[in-house]
């Protein structure tokens, strides 16, 4: 793009590398941001920054998290009888956001899919494993995405884990099939972990 200068041009192309944005929308985006006051633009950038340089996963749960063990894994009045497995950190915001489940999260960090490689090796399952050591746990619910690597993912777990006596349950299938969590109601998540079955 010859009609760029080079900083706007590789701003754009940075921008174009976000999900859902494309050219167009980061030329769009490039233009606002060099037309923001430049205090509104640093924060902007700092931000950025800061988000990434602080920001890890927890060591139990796996979940974003700039305190670690996050927030949710240390607080002691959750129910320690149930852990939710989720795919993505943006899948534990989503559930949270029902205000209704008080038990505790492992992210996956993705889903099985031979398709493209992904093995049960390639997400955080291990970890899962050694949390249900713990007498405590008597429930693990799968809320992992309703598409095939979602399913494929939580027939997976659950032939893993139904041998060790602790109850697997499956959300009900109030979130529309090939959607994703994260951009699900709170009414239709509500639903779905209230319908839950075992499987």
């Amino acid at each position: 793009m010859k009609y760029y200068a080079k900083p706007l041009n590789r701003l754009i192309n940075e921008l174009s590398k976000l999900p859902g944005i494309g050219g167009k929308t980061a030329q769009r985006l490039a233009f606002h941001i060099l037309s923001m006051d430049e205090k509104e633009a640093l924060a902007l950038a700092d931000s950025i920054k800061d988000a990434k340089t602080s920001m890890r996963y927890c060591s139990i749960c796996g979940n974003l998290t700039d305190v670690d063990p996050c927030v949710i894994c240390s607080d002691d009045s959750r129910d320690k009888s149930l852990i939710c497995v989720v795919e993505s950190p943006a899948d534990v915001v989503a559930m949270e956001k029902i205000r209704e489940y008080r038990g505790y999260y492992h992210v996956l960090h993705g889903a099985i899919s031979p398709m493209d490689g992904v093995g049960p090796e390639d997400i955080n399952l291990k970890s899962l494993i050694t949390r249900l050591h713990d007498d405590e746990v008597r429930e693990l619910i799968i809320a992992t995405n309703p598409n095939i690597e979602g399913e494929a993912t939580a027939m997976y777990i659950a032939r893993l884990i139904k041998p060790s006596g602790i109850k697997v349950s499956r959300i009900a299938h109030g979130i529309p099939v090939g959607g994703d969590l994260e951009y699900a109601d709170e009414v239709t998540l509500l639903k779905a972990i209230e319908g839950r079955r075992e499987l």
